[in-house]
């Protein structure tokens, strides 16, 4: 919830209230027209292909983790502090990349399920504490909360292969959304400074 409340006053602090969104420059228009796009043909791919696009993620994943953890290692040439972390990170980020980039289909299998698993527990913890909360404030809304999120962990652990099926498409379904959502704010925003 802290997380959350910091996030909302810098969102508030970057976007004052007498101002529309479509005239705050936080980032070109042409820049948020090129993610739109390609958060539009990701989310394409995902859900056409959705097999072969989720191991080419996975794989950039570990690519990712891999250079990720060697910079980590290298960053410890020019600031020493937290060494023990850094170094235990690095090892860590080395590894898993170097495990998915070698066996990148088993480990795109073990992500995903290990996704599912931790979403499944995580709705769980929420929901139970959602439930928790309302007997407590005797909160009706909190409790439906709490009772559909408790709901949809446990079907998710239930059906683990099912929800990890699915995963590509609510990915992609998402990805379309953002993308679209994003093209449509760069042209509001191109329109915004056209009228500056």
């Amino acid at each position: 919830m802290f997380i959350l409340t910091q996030v909302m006053r810098f969102m508030t602090e970057l976007i004052p209230p007498n101002k529309p969104v479509s005239e705050v420059n936080l980032f070109p228009w042409w820049l948020l027209l090129v993610w739109g796009i390609l958060a539009l043909l990701i989310g394409i791919m995902f859900v056409a292909t959705p097999g072969i696009t989720t191991v080419i993620f996975i794989t950039f994943l570990g690519a990712y983790w891999l250079v990720g953890g060697l910079f980590t290692l290298g960053s410890l040439f020019v600031d020493r502090t937290n060494e023990g972390w850094k170094i235990f990170l690095s090892v860590i980020n080395i590894l898993a990349g170097l495990l998915i980039l070698m066996y990148p289909l088993y480990s795109t299998f073990f992500i995903i399920e290990f996704f599912i698993i931790f979403i499944g527990f995580w709705a769980c913890f929420i929901g139970g504490a959602y439930l928790f909360q309302a007997y407590s404030a005797k909160d009706t809304g909190g409790g439906v909360l709490g009772a559909a999120s408790l709901i949809f962990g446990i079907l998710i652990l239930i059906f683990p292969l099912i929800s990890g099926l699915l995963i590509p498409y609510i990915i992609g379904g998402f990805a379309i959304l953002a993308g679209i959502s994003s093209i449509v704010i760069s042209f509001a925003a191109k329109k915004g400074l056209a009228t500056l």
